[in-house]
């Protein structure tokens, strides 16, 4: 009796473990990633610690890739040096980093031109949603899969600076 109580409380441990699903939030215990850098034209995010190369991940970016994020919805993934601003847990992409577009010259622009500059420039990973997923798909952001964003997500932190390139 003894015996069947313990197979049976050892295969209930076992199946409500095979349930579990593995956690979005990942630890990560390397040297600090001091600076992100996205070459555009490469589709290309490489994380740094100084000027050694931490990891290189394949991203997509905006619908309309080429040139600087001018307006809002135009498509564009903003180019230049930003800071990677706040974080989102609960975002609609699974995880984002924010990237403080727009800077007061970006608002200056824009509003020279009676236009908004837009903003929510995230790094995300894929949508939580299905949706179709072709290349160059966001409005702007910067995407990656959900594996490796939970990558990312553990490995920068906020205030990290990140350059855009063309």
């Amino acid at each position: 009796m003894i015996f069947t109580r313990r197979f049976a409380l050892l295969a209930g441990v076992a199946a409500l473990a095979g349930c579990a699903q593995k956690s979005k939030f990942r630890s990560y215990y390397g040297p600090e990633v001091t600076r992100v850098v996205v070459n555009k034209g490469e589709r290309e995010m490489f994380l740094l610690h100084h000027r050694k190369v931490l990891k290189r991940y394949k991203v997509e970016l905006g619908f309309a890739p080429e040139g600087h994020k001018q307006f809002e919805g135009d498509g564009r993934t903003p180019e230049g040096e930003y800071l990677i601003d706040r974080r989102n847990p609960d975002s609609s992409f699974h995880l984002s980093l924010g990237i403080s577009y727009p800077n007061e010259a970006d608002i200056a622009f824009a509003k020279a031109l009676g236009k908004s500059p837009g903003g929510d420039i995230f790094i995300h990973g894929e949508p939580n949603a299905l949706a179709f997923l072709s290349p160059d798909w966001t409005a702007g952001c910067i995407s990656v899969t959900n594996r490796e964003m939970e990558d990312v997500y553990a490995m920068i932190l906020n205030g990290t600076p990140i350059t855009l390139n063309a």
